[in-house]
């Protein structure tokens, strides 16, 4: 079963509360699921402990056996240490444009041309 890790959202109009739950990831958002790990308050201010919370431990399993966190969820789980940072990727250096490349085919013309490699000859029968 293809499992997520994803919020679940409850509470009234204008007054949203959310619970991190492990659930299929093919059931709606606020459907059954299969475990809750945590909470998370948006109202809650940001520097306060009690805006999100879970259960590291129970997380870590989940994701130990193939859970996949959401994009929301992983965000949360980078910046409390869970999960490792984003991969980075590396920018394109300076010079790899329609100029640079234009130039690079200028010195590859002007660089003297490799001698062909003979081909063996075969014996005369």
């Amino acid at each position: 079963m293809p499992t997520t890790l994803r919020f679940s959202r409850g509470g009234s109009k204008k007054s949203p509360y959310f619970r991190l739950v492990a659930t299929d990831s093919r059931s709606p958002r606020d459907s059954k699921f299969i475990e809750k790990l945590g909470t998370y308050s948006p109202l809650v201010a940001k520097g306060d402990a009690k805006r999100f919370t879970f259960n590291a431990e129970r997380v870590n399993y989940w994701l130990s056996v193939g859970a996949q966190p959401s994009e929301t969820v992983a965000r949360f789980l980078r910046a409390s240490g869970v999960i490792a940072t984003k991969p980075t990727y590396v920018a394109k250096t300076k010079g790899t444009g329609r100029k640079a490349k234009g130039a690079a085919a200028d010195a590859k013309a002007a660089a003297p041309a490799a001698a062909p490699e003979a081909a063996p000859e075969a014996p005369a029968a």
